[in-house]
């Protein structure tokens, strides 16, 4: 429903009445106010006065029902476990639920996926959303045999007067229903989280079975009427432009129908410069690009390299940081005094998101208005972007959201978006542009690398009382030394064991790389914690301490430790608690699972263990390996246990983001690089890019959940940081060998 077919503000009965006729049955809308709760529309309107509701439940005559879901799906599993929230509270049996994925729109309210924030953002309204429509069905009951509404029950989609023995399907109350008003959405009863049928019971994916057949469910599938194929060539070296290109034998080419420069715009998440090719299908595209010469601008990023910023890293390691991120005691005179001091170095280096599905987007410029049909993680901020960038008004850009064949924070930008909207603007028809796996691995949004120097010390009886980290990582021109927002790059001086050790101090140097950075799973958390956990456990051997018994130390026995406070004047939101309650009940069940410190292995095996906070998430991992003489690594266990607050939605979902977490942490920590050179990712395809494969997986993953009375949470991202630093600690443990540097193939894991 576009905003353009309601021109005239309406109030809450009147959309009622809409709903039903424009649809013969049931539509109850809610929007969300400022303080982020749900509430029944009443006397609200949207842009242009005209209502605007964020979430619905759609009721039939015929008692079939249709939960819209609103969030992108990128395989985390949103779109079957938020629908699971309404129907739960709803009281409607799961098989008789149609779940539908919406368009963008404002009525919707935010609708991204990234962070892990889709289920603690909207847990809670949708609750109310489904609680608040079961309430106006009951009332419609009760009128409708004139008795109270209190005497009336729920269960799967009928409302029952016991006293009378009646009872009326949902659909059977539609007509009745939408005379009534809405109740407050604050005020309505939920269900009492222990008579639930469908918040945590095992629900499969609800696009399942169309994965499996291969029914058209992404945007690499989409199909329009008279739509022609695109492919884009960019400059190789980072922030390059076109200067020209044979055109015109590419465009005499089978199949092509056009070819055509792109300017590109200087900044560099916005549109690059390049040469378009557009055909009648994507294989002739792609064809008539390897015939394409182009004459590039390189700039002068092609004069950078990673080797060279290392080595700057090393010559600068010695020397105080350009930033101080945290100074708490005299570090120098801890170390002076310590009984051990242990140095080290740890790098890990840029990386691709390489989703499954290449980036692609199809997208249609009809009188001045475009149409889009893309597998964005953040629509709005992409509507926004081709809004700024090609002059379109963002109230004429209308997108399409379809599933994404994998995400990683990779599909938070948009540069695909825009591209397809400036090849459609030049093209008089429905165009979708087709990244190659070329293209992902070397236009990606890349996660930064990074070098830290640490030092650290214990005391005579084993105790941490010093920690340095000298920390280089990467940015972009005029950010003022500032790591690409959302990249990851930032290291806080909250970040533990910051607050904990009481001589600390952490710097920061940012080189200004000027290559295109974004957000990478777990961004941040997904490199800080194989360094921060692989060196705890190095001063804990260095301290002939038990590992858990050190940590366990470190987080001490108070149950929360409260953030940093902001400098005077500073903006943004009060820093965030830790609570150390939860961390060592995370720890010590993912001990007592593994069975810590009462198994004796042979030489070759070992288990090892790490823990993190990140998105809302408490998690520990113990993980167990076995490596050969001839250093082969196999992983033969791993246990994670996680606190995600007082609810698992869906548990077959949730579980299965743990187990792909462990999978992927793996495969970063062994094999993903992509080599930087000339101010150009080298790395061609996956021959060059290595990803783990089905050998290489662990053995066996076991995933446990410790249920505690805090809010839910999302699960797609806090299980993956200490996958790394147990696996790594557990290759010590087993050999001597210690991992410092990712991917750890480039490691000797040898011995005798």
């Amino acid at each position: 429903m576009n905003t353009s077919t309601i021109s005239q503000p309406v109030n809450r009965r009147d959309f009622l009445r809409l709903s039903a006729l424009a649809s013969g049955g049931l539509m109850i809308g809610f929007y969300i106010n400022s303080s982020g709760e749900a509430q029944a529309a009443e006397s609200t309107s949207g842009p242009g006065g005209s209502f605007a509701p964020n979430a619905f439940i759609r009721i039939t005559p015929d008692s079939k029902i249709t939960i819209v879901s609103k969030q992108p799906e990128i395989g985390q599993g949103i779109k079957t476990s938020l629908p699971m929230v309404i129907a739960e509270q709803l009281d409607v049996d799961w098989k008789d639920v149609t779940i539908e994925q919406a368009d963008v729109h404002d009525r919707y309210g935010s609708q991204s996926a990234g962070g892990s924030t889709s289920t603690p953002n909207n847990y809670e309204n949708f609750l109310r959303v489904g609680a608040t429509a079961r309430a106006v069905l009951v009332e419609a009951a009760a009128q409708t045999w004139g008795v109270p509404a209190s005497e009336c029950t729920t269960a799967s989609g009928v409302v029952t007067h016991a006293k009378s023995k009646r009872s009326l399907k949902y659909g059977q109350l539609v007509a009745k229903a939408v005379t009534l008003p809405v109740p407050d959405a604050s005020k309505v009863a939920l269900k009492d989280p222990k008579d639930f049928k469908l918040i945590g019971r095992r629900i499969s994916g609800v696009d399942n079975t169309n994965l499996v057949t291969g029914k058209s469910l992404f945007g690499i599938d989409v199909r329009v009427p008279n739509m022609v194929y695109a492919v884009f060539e960019k400059c190789p070296a980072f922030a390059g432009k076109a200067v020209s290109a044979n055109l015109d034998q590419v465009k005499a080419l089978p199949g092509v129908k056009d070819a055509f420069i792109i300017e590109g715009t200087t900044n560099l998440g916005g549109l690059k410069s390049g040469v378009a090719i557009v055909a009648d299908s994507t294989w002739a595209a792609i064809s008539a690009r390897k015939q394409l010469k182009v004459t590039w601008d390189e700039g002068k990023v092609a004069s950078t390299g990673w080797d060279s910023f290392a080595a700057q890293a090393k010559e600068l390691s010695s020397k105080p940081g350009a930033r101080v991120l945290r100074k708490d005691g005299d570090v120098d005179a801890a170390f002076k005094g310590a009984a051990k001091v242990v140095e080290a170095e740890y790098v890990y280096p840029f990386i691709s998101h390489l989703s499954l599905e290449p980036m692609n987007c199809t997208a249609h410029w009809n009188n001045g208005a475009l149409e889009l049909w893309a597998p964005s993680q953040n629509p709005a901020s992409g509507r926004a972007m081709i809004s700024t960038v090609l002059n379109i008004p963002q109230e004429k850009i209308n997108i399409h959201l379809t599933r994404s064949g994998g995400g990683f924070g990779r599909r938070l930008s948009a540069d695909f978006m825009v591209e397809a909207a400036a090849i459609a603007q030049k093209v008089n028809a429905p165009v979708k542009l087709t990244w190659t796996r070329e293209d992902d691995l070397r236009h990606d949004q890349m996660r930064p690398g990074g070098l830290h120097y640490l030092k650290g010390a214990v005391d005579a009886k084993g105790k941490l009382v010093a920690w340095k980290n000298n920390f280089f990582t990467f940015g972009n021109v005029g950010q003022g030394g500032q790591v690409q927002p959302g990249s990851g790059g930032a290291l806080s001086g909250d970040e533990f064991p910051g607050r904990w050790v009481p001589n600390y101090l952490a710097e920061q140097t940012v080189f200004e790389a000027n290559w295109p950075m974004g957000p990478w799973r777990a961004p941040g958390s997904c490199v800080f914690a194989f360094v921060v956990h692989s060196f705890i456990d190095e001063l804990a051997h260095a301290a002939g301490r038990d590992p858990l018994e050190f940590r366990l130390e470190i987080l001490g026995d108070k149950d929360e430790m409260p953030g940093t406070p902001p400098a005077a004047g500073a903006k943004g939101p009060p820093p965030a608690a830790y609570n150390v309650a939860r961390m060592r009940g995370v720890l010590k069940a993912a001990a007592e699972k593994a069975n810590w410190g009462k198994k004796k292995y042979p030489k070759g095996q070992g288990a090892g263990l790490a823990f993190h906070f990140s998105h809302r998430g408490y998690f520990a991992q113990v993980a167990e390996v076995t490596v050969s003489k001839e250093g082969q690594l196999k992983v033969d266990r791993v246990i994670s246990v996680g606190d995600v607050g007082s609810q698992i939605v869906n548990p077959s979902g949730a579980d299965n983001q743990v187990e792909g977490s462990v999978v992927d942490g793996l495969s970063v920590m062994m094999f993903q690089e992509l080599s930087v050179e000339r101010g150009r990712v080298v790395n061609a395809n996956l021959d060059e890019y290595p990803m783990l494969r089905m050998p290489d997986a662990p053995a066996k993953i076991e995933v446990h959940w410790l249920k505690t009375a805090n809010p839910v949470t999302g699960t797609g991202e806090p299980a993956f940081p200490p996958v790394a630093p147990a696996i790594c600690n557990a290759i010590f443990a087993a050999t001597g060998k210690r991992i410092r540097q990712f991917p750890a193939s480039r490691t000797d894991l040898r011995w005798s």
